[in-house]
């Protein structure tokens, strides 16, 4: 009778309206810690930090993030500790102190092993090259049966072999047969092409590409082929391995519609002196 009687009684209803208070007060309490601890509700937006030098982006938003550099890769004509990939994305919402995982550019290109390119094709040998991220430089010509086959491969002069490391992008200078007999090949059709795209029609034709001259200040962007040497004349050809010389004018100062219209009516595909002065 005595516990039901306390059970029932009033002592035992203040006593548990206490304990639920005091409960609830930490329970308020607990959480009001794991807010501050958390900075609940305070969050920051993402910079976007893709192409910002890291050492920049590290020093200003050093406060806010901390940042992790995952790895680095060379890219050429990037300048080193530029910011390439982030994680999180740009606009991402995320609390003070986030890790911030970064890919820089590195000082140095990344090394390949150099493929083993003899006795293959012209063509298979360029496909290896590129799958290695490597490059053709200049292509040689000797007597050898094999034509357009790859009889040696050299690096900065000097013969290399197969497995040999060498940085990513370097340039391979390939020596080719040239089937028993200089067969000549045809100058292409190179006027109001860009840059970039020079080489590898020359090496198509089994050319190399010679001088390159702007005669618009080093107009890279808008540069188109503006005349050539040897020119291209139809039915005109040389020996494989022949250096074209390529001058670029810019097509914001030069109608190349016309140009190029010109050039294919003419029986000359390049400007004689004459026409070149007319643009000046």
């Amino acid at each position: 009778m005595g516990i039901f009687s306390f059970i029932t009684g009033k002592k035992f209803f203040v006593h548990l309206a206490l304990i639920i208070v005091v409960f609830f007060i930490a329970l308020w309490l607990a959480f009001r810690s794991i807010d501050s601890y958390t900075r609940h509700g305070e969050v920051y937006v993402v910079p976007d930090f893709v192409g910002n030098q890291f050492s920049e982006i590290a020093k200003k938003h050093a406060k806010l993030f901390t940042f992790i550099v995952t790895d680095s890769i060379f890219k050429r004509n990037i300048a080193e500790g530029t910011v390439l990939m982030q994680d999180p994305l740009p606009d991402s919402k995320v609390k003070k102190g986030r890790n911030m995982y970064i890919i820089t550019v590195a000082r140095m290109p990344e090394k390949v092993k150099m493929p083993n390119l003899r006795n293959l094709s012209l063509r298979q040998a360029e496909v290896m090259l590129e799958s290695s991220d490597l490059k053709i430089n200049d292509l040689y010509y000797v007597d050898h049966f094999a034509k357009h086959a790859v009889v040696e491969q050299e690096y900065n002069g000097s013969i290399i072999e197969p497995e040999t490391e060498i940085f990513r992008g370097s340039l391979i200078d390939l020596t080719l047969g040239n089937g028993g007999s200089m067969e000549k090949t045809e100058i292409p059709f190179l006027i109001g092409s860009k840059p970039g795209e020079i080489v590898g029609i020359l090496h198509a034709s089994y050319l190399n590409l010679g001088n390159e001259i702007y005669m618009d200040d080093n107009d890279t962007i808008h540069a188109r082929v503006f005349r050539t040497e040897p020119g291209s004349v139809n039915g005109l050809k040389v020996d494989p391995g022949t250096k074209i010389t390529v001058w670029y004018r810019s097509n914001r100062l030069v109608d190349f519609s016309e140009v190029i219209l010109n050039a294919r009516n003419d029986t000359v595909t390049t400007m004689n002196q004459d026409s070149i002065q007319d643009y000046f």
